[in-house]
């Protein structure tokens, strides 16, 4: 194992490379050329490029493997270019005249696919993928995995768990943060600190998007999360096309300038992505020169996260919904033995709508195979809400399958102090990241006093630790036994909880419901004990959100605590709390009633919609009337919620697939009635040649087709004679081409010329990360389509235009 680059990155300023393609593009690199393949054919020029920037300074060069991958190369063909990769890095190294301490970076880009349920590539294949250039890459000599370019946080999930299970190399993980400090699928800066900490990243931080002005709001936010090195490397700003090659407008001095800024706040580790070169490089070495770096440290923050977003413990009070468990719950179980996935889902969505911050999840019934509907349920919520999720089993196995396919960092749900149980759920922890729920109890069962269970608790942390787990990732549950068995109960999980949060200074929460079972009136006692609980240091409850009682303590402890500001979240669910009686509460059987289609779609919930529009069919409306009243409203105030940042991309897509089921359901009637909408006009979709990813034309695809649109998608890697071609046999009156690399812009710029030759009639839509409108405009497009509901809008009126004319 080489642990140079630790030890390294531990006392000095890391220098990164800077960009490759770009500077590949000018010595000839041709328009849809794999830029990987040239290792093998103009190994000289690769060793060029990596051995100036050893020259300007880097530390570290990531050889030429960003797109070397299965997906797109064959087996040996995909060994020989990664050995090729790393030997022409090495023999950079050799030739480089530089005397700082060098290492040589497999670099991982993305497949260019987006993950199951979003899209078509499964997780466990990506993982495989990644594993396969890992361990070659390993194999051939490489000192550390570079992670990069990653807008997913799924897809980075799986490259960083292949590295971790196929080598043992330091791995370095950045992603691309869009205009508003987001990915594409929605995750902050702090969900992915959260995600990659936990899974073990050596250093976390963002590369390409925007130049490093631009990322200042994400830079921030990365320095005050992580508890490890955190990473810069931007682009040299935005392309643009100046006499038919691509520019950037932020100048070296100028980027030097600001990320020295960045360096001087604590930013560990620097490079440049797009449009960067070895002069960048010197000149941000230049300008860091005798900056000390600050020191790393532990943030200490106890955190967990979803794919889009992380709840930090410690800041207020947080609420886990305990709904979507069997126990003591009939309708629950059923739907457990039906296979009711439906039921789940629409229990979630109405526990987030009720205001809790977490979601427990426990399926672990008798009769059902507990690993597989436990993986389901989880990968299934995670389509209608983004929440992060309890994990809640006393299977080691289905804890793994679910803490495997979840995508965050999850609260696992739980450990005891039984050294069979910390045997099974620590190393767990250690490989997928997770804060444990530790019970405290061990195999003598749950001690009388509240001195005991502390015990307990200390003893807990010293394993943990023996793992390589910190406690600020451990949460005590100091177990609320009913008080109509022993009068005693509540105050010794109080006073447990009180030494464990304030002398051992670590969090604590509570299965709230327990103290009151026998009793009447319980949410009455319930919401006492919350009080009281969270006046002695309770962090975290196991909640009913359905309970007025509950929810009342809740805002009210805010309010008196300092915590709503101008008392507003309390002043906007008062009237709730008066208009719910006791015996209204007790009613409350679970899972809101989503009735209508257009909530179902909103909702993402795909078999319900299919199920509600033949029952709407079947009711004797019309399939028009079902299309132009429920689906596309629904469609459009989910586009409207996207387009002001308020819904993100996996609710987009997941409405888009809610909607496509019962477009189905209306194909069918429709072709048996006769009675359907005339269609909207045709757009022909590609990605142009020479480029392999396709997830913004696929999700631009799923849209235009819920919409009414005719869509011919002729796939990745397309030719501009072939695009041409599909173009004039269908007169199509838009054509939308995408590019994710710089390298293949040349290629649309060529399409676009064809275009206007032979398919005058024809407005060009383009799209993809390395666009922007001006860049756009320059290579002769109509429209720049920044994202897919801008493009469904553009579309909308050109067809307008169109009607009638095909």
């Amino acid at each position: 194992m080489s642990n140079g680059i630790l030890e390294y990155i531990k006392n000095e300023i890391t220098y990164l490379d800077g960009g490759m393609g770009t500077l590949l593009q000018g010595m000839g690199l041709a328009p849809g050329e794999l830029p990987e393949l040239w290792n093998l054919t103009h190994a000289d020029r690769i060793v060029a490029v990596h051995k100036a920037y050893f020259d300007a300074g880097s530390n570290v060069v990531s050889a030429n493997t960003f797109g070397a991958n299965s997906l797109k190369l064959g087996k040996e063909e995909l060994r020989a270019v990664i050995s090729a990769a790393i030997a022409n890095a090495r023999r950079a190294m050799e030739l480089s005249t530089g005397k700082q301490e060098k290492f040589v970076a497999l670099d991982l880009g993305p497949t260019g696919r987006l993950l199951a349920p979003l899209g078509d590539l499964d997780f466990e294949k990506a993982v495989s993928v990644f594993s396969e250039t890992v361990r070659i890459g390993a194999e051939c000599g490489a000192d550390m995995v570079i992670i990069e370019t990653m807008n997913d946080s799924y897809e980075t999930k799986a490259a960083l768990l292949a590295a971790k299970e196929s080598c043992r190399l330091p791995v370095f993980v950045m992603n691309a943060y869009g205009e508003d400090g987001k990915l594409m699928t929605g995750a902050d800066p702090e969900a992915m600190v959260a995600l990659l900490e936990g899974m073990g990243a050596d250093a976390i931080g963002l590369n390409c998007s925007l130049g490093p002005r631009a990322l200042e709001g994400v830079v921030r936010k990365l320095l005050s999360a992580a508890s490890v090195p955190v990473i810069v490397k931007p682009n040299a700003g935005l392309p643009r096309s100046e006499k038919g090659k691509t520019v950037y407008d932020v100048s070296a001095e100028n980027f030097a300038r600001v990320m020295a800024g960045y360096v001087s706040d604590g930013v560990r580790i620097v490079g440049g992505c797009c449009g960067t070169t070895p002069d960048y490089i010197e000149k941000l070495v230049s300008e860091t020169e005798g900056i000390a770096p600050l020191p790393v440290a532990d943030k200490g923050r106890t955190v967990v996260s979803s794919y889009s977003r992380a709840v930090v413990f410690g800041q207020e009070p947080v609420l886990i919904g305990e709904r979507i468990n069997p126990t003591g719950k009939k309708r629950f179980r059923q739907a457990l033995m039906e296979n009711d996935i439906d039921y789940i889902l629409r229990e979630a969505v109405a526990q987030e709508e009720k205001g809790v911050h977490l979601l427990d999840v426990n399926v672990g019934i008798p009769d059902i195979c507990e690993s597989e509907m436990l993986e389901r349920a989880v990968c299934q919520i995670q389509t209608v809400t983004d929440l992060p999720l309890q994990i809640d089993t006393g299977d080691p196995v289905a804890m793994e399958r679910a803490l495997r396919r979840y995508n965050g960092k999850a609260l696992i749900n739980s450990v005891s102090g039984k050294e069979e149980s910390m045997a099974a759920i620590f190393p767990l922890m250690k490989k997928y990241g997770g804060v444990a729920v530790a019970l405290t109890l061990d195999e003598r069962g749950i001690p009388a006093t509240a001195a005991e269970r502390v015990a307990i608790a200390e003893r807990i942390l010293e394993r943990a630790a023996e793992y390589g787990i910190s406690k600020k990732d451990i949460i005590f549950d100091t177990l609320a036994m009913t008080v109509s068995s022993d009068g005693g109960a509540a105050m010794t999980a109080i006073s447990a909880l009180d030494e464990i949060r304030h002398r051992l200074g670590v969090h604590t929460s509570l299965g709230v419901s327990n103290i009151s079972f026998g009793l009447p009136a319980r949410d009455a006692v319930n919401s006492t004990f919350f009080a009281c609980a969270l006046e002695r240091g309770l962090s975290a409850a196991i909640m009913n959100p359905y309970s007025s009682d509950m929810m009342r303590t809740y805002y009210t402890y805010r309010v008196l605590h300092g915590m709503d500001e101008s008392c507003a979240d309390y002043i906007a669910v008062a009237d709730s709390f008066s208009s719910v009686s006791a015996a209204d509460t007790a009613k409350r059987s679970g899972a809101v009633e989503v009735n209508t289609l257009g909530e179902a779609i909103e909702k993402g919930m795909k078999s319900l919609a299919a199920r509600l529009t033949l029952d709407m069919l079947n009711g004797g409306r019309g399939p028009l009337d079902v299309v132009n009243s429920e689906i596309i409203p629904a469609l459009d105030r989910v586009g409207k919620g996207f387009e002001a940042k308020k819904v993100y991309l996996p609710q987009l897509l997941t409405a888009a697939e809610a909607a496509k089921e019962a477009f189905e359901i209306i194909k069918q009637r429709s072709a048996e009635e006769k009675d359907s909408a005339s269609p909207r006009c045709r757009v022909v979709l590609a990605t142009v040649k020479g480029d392999v990813h396709d997830i913004g034309k696929n999700i631009v695809r799923l849209l235009l087709e819920n919409y009414g649109f005719l869509v011919s998608d002729l796939g990745k890697d397309v030719s501009a004679e072939r695009i041409v071609g599909e173009v004039v046999r269908t007169g199509a009156p838009i054509v939308a081409l995408s590019a994710l690399m710089t390298t293949t812009v040349p290629a649309m710029e060529e399409t676009i010329s064809l275009l206007r030759r032979e398919a005058p009639f024809c407005k060009v839509m383009v799209g993809g990360a390395v666009l922007t409108e001006e860049y756009a405009a320059r290579i002769g497009a109509d429209f720049y389509g920044k994202d897919a509901m801008e493009a469904v809008r553009w579309a909308e009126r050109i067809d307008g235009e169109a009607n009638g004319k095909q």
